[in-house]
């Protein structure tokens, strides 16, 4: 949090933020048009400073390294330091959303959330892959699959209905996961049909950082409104899940 803390203590990377939250997935170039007075050199070093902080996530798409808005850590903050005082604020800060820039190209992803957890890399992707895991963070629900290459996948609820389905793309343990997810929980979503998603798990100096890439979501649609809200909630859990032992519900509850 200290690091969040102090990448928000200056109003230029604020503004960078702001930028963000409007447009995602904007270029260095870009974003330096909106800070005039300030140099490329200046631009770079702000948005390493919230890159260090985990509220911005650098991609390369094709020859141009593109950034995206992070909202897991704001999450985090709020529910440590807000939720408990001002309870209203929980759905504006924790449905934080974006698009894609004008003319990006579609190999980018369309959000990017990453989080790091003080655990290894090895549990991080067991809790992903193990339904009696998924069930204390993603939602109730339990993930069954053989996780083979091109095998489908099941998110279930309690009751033993299906909440999304999919397929695995590619898996690589304990490093990468890519599939197609298929909400099947709301009528108009299971319309829209699935999108992608890739979830990475690497070593970031003895902790472990995990990164949730979202591609083939319209802006401004159900859909999308429903994973920007959704998936920090599920990475926050997840992270609380591993460090702490318990849910985060039960946690918060203490």
């Amino acid at each position: 949090m200290d690091e969040v803390f102090r990448a928000l203590n200056d109003p230029g990377r604020r503004l960078l933020l702001d930028r963000l939250f409007i447009d995602d997935g904007q270029t260095l170039s870009e974003l330096c048009g909106y800070l005039p007075d300030m140099t490329r050199f200046g631009v770079m070093s702000h948005l390493r400073v919230l890159e260090e902080a985990g509220l911005v996530v650098p991609r390369k798409v094709g020859r141009n390294k593109h950034h995206y808005l992070n909202p897991v850590p704001i999450k985090q903050m709020h529910d440590r330091w807000i939720s408990k005082y001002t309870a209203p604020w929980v759905g504006a800060i924790a449905g934080l959303k974006s698009r894609l820039e004008g003319g990006q190209s579609m190999s980018g992803p369309v959000h990017v959330y990453q989080v790091f957890i003080n655990c290894k890399v090895r549990d991080a992707w067991d809790a992903l892959v193990d339904g009696d895991q998924t069930e204390q963070y993603y939602y109730g629900t339990r993930v069954e699959s053989d996780w083979g290459e091109g095998s489908e996948l099941r998110y279930l609820y309690p009751d033993g209905s299906v909440a999304a389905d999919g397929q695995v793309l590619a898996i690589d343990p304990p490093k990468r996961l890519e599939l197609t997810f298929h909400p099947r929980w709301d009528p108009e979503i299971d319309a829209a049909g699935p999108v992608r998603m890739v979830w990475l798990v690497d070593d970031a100096s003895g902790a472990t950082r995990l990164t949730v890439e979202l591609y083939q979501l319209d802006e401004g649609s159900h859909t999308f409104n429903e994973f920007v809200g959704g998936i920090p909630f599920i990475v926050s859990g997840l992270k609380t899940l591993l460090e702490t032992g318990k849910p985060m519900m039960a946690v918060a509850g203490r």
